[in-house]
């Protein structure tokens, strides 16, 4: 069965995109913890992300990069906090989020809500960064 991540990536579902490329996808947090959460996909349907060949993992962290150094241009923060969890989706992502202070990774934390235009803004001042 085709997770909710394999839609966004054949466009069956939308997303506020932040970057593509042949293997990778990146798009904004619709439940975000802070302003520029993104999460980061490779576009294989793999549940765990250390099912992912050494290679796919490896290219999934250098894309992954590539999007947190656009997204510390972006957003105003200390930096850039990385985390796995993979229990939500059942298929492999990266959570990049900005932060100042350890729990703001606290995923107990309430989500923020943005309009589709301030997603849409977001959206734009990360890509313009890439």
């Amino acid at each position: 069965m085709s997770s909710i991540f394999s839609k966004i990536i054949a466009r069956e579902i939308p997303a506020y995109v932040i970057a593509e490329d042949e293997h990778h996808l990146a798009f904004l947090d619709i439940n975000p913890l802070k302003k520029g959460h993104t999460l980061v996909i490779p576009k294989v349907e793999v549940d765990y992300i250390y099912d992912l060949t050494d290679d796919q993992l490896s290219s999934l962290h250098i894309f992954a990069k590539k999007v947190a150094q656009a997204i510390g241009k972006a957003i105003t923060c200390h930096r850039i906090g990385v985390t796995v969890i993979g229990l939500e989706v059942p298929h492999a992502h990266i959570h990049l989020i900005p932060i100042d202070d350890v729990h703001d990774m606290n995923f107990a934390n309430a989500k923020l809500s943005f309009k589709e235009d301030e997603f849409q803004q977001i959206a734009k001042q990360v890509r313009d960064k890439l």
